[in-house]
């Protein structure tokens, strides 16, 4: 495998490079990315054969969509540009959701942000609760027909969710989305279960992000090392707290993942990204550099082919389909997360 064999996103026929660009690093914060670091990693990117590029409004409140703007003047044809709406943006809580009121106006800021007249493919960032899928859906066939974005997707939805969306596409005689973009790694293999069937049954494309899981997967987490110093551990410790009792497990699949790797000549890091790569359901792996030398480390991993010998040994110390933590599957649904709705009042 390597970065110049193309797949095709679900059964929209784009051909786009097995790693996306990834650009949550970008832009304002202690962690993240200069602007001008930032730009010459989308050039070098483009330069190695990566073909598609993922951003979204939040990330940096418009920041990274502002520099990948920039970025691509005069390269805006040699990419497939991605990015996604829901957030909230500003202080106004009313800049938020998956209403067609905040698609309307989000999409004209990204429009404008990246420098562009249309947007490949743009995705609803998280599910909307509070508004009606089928609002959603109907706003954004009205964006394609307007010619202001080409495709549309999701992120992270339950399964039931997405079978909705399908369902509601094709009773209303609308366009149905054509990508999810969902967590997967070494250590995050619950889509496994249900989400990556959905997908191929549809012919949905998978943007897959986190191979690292946040940095589980960087070799920096090892049992008897010292707690890794990252912006992450600091902004959520407790997913990150390698003291915590219920990271126990995934700490020690960490180490054994770590020594697979070794152990077949590997980093981490190309154990991780390959085994993503690997998996028929996923078009296109997203990874998130915040340095040259990070996208260095990405781009080796596309050349990893990995057997079964290997795959069977990484079943071995993760089984298929399993999560460690509820918070690991990118989002946790209300009846999860707040008592009051799962309980009688």
């Amino acid at each position: 495998m390597s970065l110049s064999e193309l797949r095709t996103l679900g059964r929209t026929g784009v051909p786009i490079s097995p790693l996306t660009l990834g650009t949550l690093n970008f832009g304002t914060g202690t962690a993240a990315a200069s602007s001008e670091e930032s730009i010459r990693i989308i050039h070098a990117a483009l330069d190695a054969g990566i073909t598609s590029i993922d951003t979204a409004d939040i990330y940096s409140q418009g920041e990274a969509e502002t520099i990948v703007g920039q970025a691509l003047l005069g390269r805006r044809d040699e990419v497939f540009l991605a990015t996604k709406f829901h957030g909230q943006m500003g202080s106004n809580p009313a800049h938020s959701g998956n209403s067609r009121r905040w698609i309307t106006k989000a999409v004209e800021g990204s429009l404008r942000r990246l420098q562009t007249d249309h947007i490949d493919l743009y995705q609803a960032h998280r599910p909307d609760y509070n508004t009606d899928l089928l609002e959603t859906i109907t706003a954004l066939n009205d964006l394609i027909r307007q010619g202001k974005i080409l495709y549309y997707g999701t992120s992270v939805f339950a399964p039931a969710q997405l079978v909705e969306a399908q369902w509601l596409a094709t009773t209303n005689h609308l366009i149905a989305p054509v990508v999810d973009q969902v967590p997967y790694s070494l250590l995050v293999r619950a889509n496994e279960r249900d989400v990556f069937a959905i997908t191929q049954q549809y012919g949905v494309g998978v943007l897959s992000y986190g191979p690292l899981d946040g940095g589980w997967l960087s070799g920096a987490y090892r049992l008897g090392w010292p707690q890794p110093l990252s912006s992450r551990a600091a902004a959520v410790p407790g997913r990150f707290d390698v003291t915590a009792h219920f990271n126990q497990q995934k700490l020690h699949a960490a180490d054994a993942l770590a020594r697979l790797a070794e152990a077949n000549g590997l980093s981490l890091v190309q154990l991780s990204v390959a085994f993503a790569l690997n998996h028929p359901a996923v078009s296109s792996v997203i990874i998130g550099p915040r340095t040259e030398e990070h996208l260095k480390d990405y781009l080796k991993a596309a050349d990893v082919v990995l057997g079964d010998t290997v795959l069977d040994a990484i079943d071995q110390i993760v089984q298929p389909g399993t999560n460690f933590l509820e918070r690991d599957a990118g989002t946790v649904v209300p009846h999860l997360e707040f008592a009051e709705l799962r309980r009688r009042s």
